[in-house]
């Protein structure tokens, strides 16, 4: 029985991505690159994330890599974003959060959109870039069992060769249930010079990584070993928020708790209950989360550059 082209999976459209010229020449030399989502920039006003945004780029660079933001911009996947064009994105504030469910619709009306996790690794993939730095990772909430909110992120790792490196899941989140899908989907947890998953803003989540290495060089050797003995998913590398900057987890617990109960009794639901919680959490710290938030994103950043380039190594190996 023949298959009518009509009814096949189109291809994907290569003019769709487009590569900043930085990006596209590190690729082509084989440098390492570090991918980074847009859409946290959208949680600062601006200029504050213009010059956050600056600032992690930075810190990527030093450690001789080359930073590739991903956003949708003008009805492109756009890898790598030059200093115009970065202060374009950050200037309009506000964009649209873009998972991988939602970019067809945002590259169709050609708007602005911010990559969440998903969406980024899925560019990064097509991009060709291995190595993908985020503070917080989606998971599994804490109401999954009546609400069945579990983020995309955790099934976008399950289609994507890249290493991720992270503080763990987002604080409002459910560790324990994110490892636990996490396992059943096959993909390992690497702890970087730590024994318990990391909560974000906090140190420890009180639950422990699957495994723990002290070398980036043993973490690059893991991550290729995996992908070479023919599995499919992203790593997960986890490292913690420097303590002086964290806010200890009981603190964050107590305040999920009553901003949970909030939520419940004001009908909030679906995309709106994160930034909801994340906005309690803030008032009960008295601020503090957006310095522990700089802080994790910038050091994620940095040791993701450090592990692009052993991750560069060992590919050549």
């Amino acid at each position: 029985m023949t298959t009518s082209s009509h009814l096949r999976a189109p291809a994907f459209d290569p003019t769709l991505l487009a590569l900043s010229e930085e990006v596209s020449e590190a690729l082509a030399h084989g440098r390492p690159v570090v991918a980074l989502e847009s859409s946290v920039l959208s949680g600062f006003p601006y200029p504050e994330n213009l010059e956050l945004a600056r600032e992690m780029d930075a810190g990527i660079r030093a450690q001789g890599a080359v930073p590739a933001r991903i956003a949708l911009l003008g009805g492109k996947l756009r890898v790598g974003l030059d200093d115009a064009l970065l202060q374009e994105f950050c200037a309009y504030g506000k964009v649209p959060k873009v998972s991988t469910r939602d970019i067809g619709v945002t590259l169709a009306g050609g708007g602005p959109g911010g990559t969440t996790v998903s969406s980024s690794l899925l560019a990064a993939e097509l991009a060709g870039i291995r190595v993908f730095a985020v503070a917080g990772i989606g998971g599994v909430h804490r109401d999954a069992p009546a609400s069945y909110d579990i983020s995309t992120d955790l099934v976008q790792f399950t289609r994507t060769r890249t290493a991720v490196v992270c503080a763990g899941a987002k604080s409002m989140l459910h560790p324990q249930w994110t490892l636990e899908w996490l396992e059943t989907a096959g993909i390992p947890v690497i702890g970087y010079r730590c024994d318990d998953f990391p909560a974000y803003l906090s140190v420890s989540s009180g639950v422990r990584n699957p495994h723990r290495l002290d070398d980036l060089s043993d973490v690059a050797r893991a991550t290729w070993a995996h992908w070479r003995s023919g599995n499919g998913t992203s790593v997960l590398v986890t490292h913690p928020i420097a303590e002086d900057d964290g806010i200890p987890s009981q603190e964050i617990a107590d305040a999920l708790a009553e901003a949970t109960e909030l939520a419940a009794r004001e009908g909030i639901t679906g995309p709106a209950v994160t930034p909801y919680l994340l906005k309690a959490i803030a008032e009960a710290t008295e601020g503090r989360t957006a310095a522990a938030n700089r802080s994790v994103l910038k050091s994620t950043t940095v040791l993701a550059a450090e592990f692009a380039v052993h991750l560069a190594k060992e590919e050549q190996r």
